[in-house]
């Protein structure tokens, strides 16, 4: 996957957060990664953030599935 074509849709704080979003959005077949994984577990709240990154064509369905789920 080349990484211009990657981008930030979301930070967390808590790894798994990321990573119940992450499995939100493979579960509706988009690409998606976390950066920062070990960072963000390890090191204190704020300092390196979980990054949730997808491809900048699936932005708008990853938001819709995302706001979804925030708002239920």
């Amino acid at each position: 996957m080349e990484e211009e074509n990657l981008i930030v849709i979301r930070e967390y704080d808590s790894v798994n957060e990321a990573e119940w979003d992450k499995s939100l959005l493979e579960g509706a077949g988009i690409y998606t990664t976390i950066r920062n994984e070990i960072m963000a577990a390890v090191y204190p709240i704020g300092f390196a953030p979980a990054q949730l990154v997808i491809r900048n064509e699936d932005r708008a369905k990853a938001e819709e599935i995302l706001d979804a789920y925030a708002s239920e």
